[in-house]
């Protein structure tokens, strides 16, 4: 395969000072400026801003009503209606998980359970919200419906141990679905 040089074009006085740039710039700028002090800013109605450009407020207003339908936050793990766990510890969450934040050790649910047909249930359940990435894997590859993502975005914390969210932490956030769990099926 031959090897094609291209020649750049040779730049004009002005062009090599690119002072006519930083002109035309500074121009949009003020243009801006003037238009958010006239009240005139475009998106601000859209935004909910405080009327001087288009800047949101965070945390006096917040995205939640503009929300996209396919949004995608922060996983958590549900239950069913009767407060039973969804999740059979399959780990087909933890090994899909591409930036590895889902950690699964798998727990033995006693004989003298009424459910102890189910196998196995999570001893430990955490998710490293610093790792998460918000895909969508851990949630499409489950088998039990048991972890959603729910629109949450402002996931906050003091330390990275408390961003570490553990099973009880994960069910408090994720509540309760309703609808047929395959775990507690009777044909099953």
């Amino acid at each position: 395969m031959a090897v094609v040089k291209l020649k750049r074009p040779d730049l004009a006085a002005g062009e090599k000072l690119y002072l006519g740039a930083i002109f035309k710039g500074f121009l949009i700028t003020m243009k801006h400026a003037f238009d958010s002090l006239r009240g005139k800013t475009r998106g601000s109605d859209e935004l909910k801003s405080s009327g001087l450009g288009a800047t949101m407020q965070y945390p006096e207003q917040k995205w939640d009503d503009q929300l996209p339908e396919y949004y995608r936050g922060a996983p958590a793990l549900v239950t069913d209606e009767q407060d039973r766990e969804r999740c059979v510890s399959c780990q087909l969450c933890e090994f899909i998980c591409p930036p590895k934040a889902i950690k699964i050790t798998p727990g033995e649910i006693p004989s003298d359970d009424p459910w102890a047909k189910v196998e196995k249930r999570p001893k430990e359940f955490e998710i490293d919200m610093i790792r998460c990435i918000y895909c969508g894997m851990c949630e499409e590859v489950c088998p039990e419906q048991a972890i959603y993502l729910r629109k949450d975005y402002a996931i906050t914390g003091l330390s990275r141990e408390q961003m570490v969210h553990d099973k009880e932490r994960l069910y408090e956030i994720g509540g309760k679905r309703v609808g047929l769990v395959n775990k507690w099926n009777e044909l099953k």
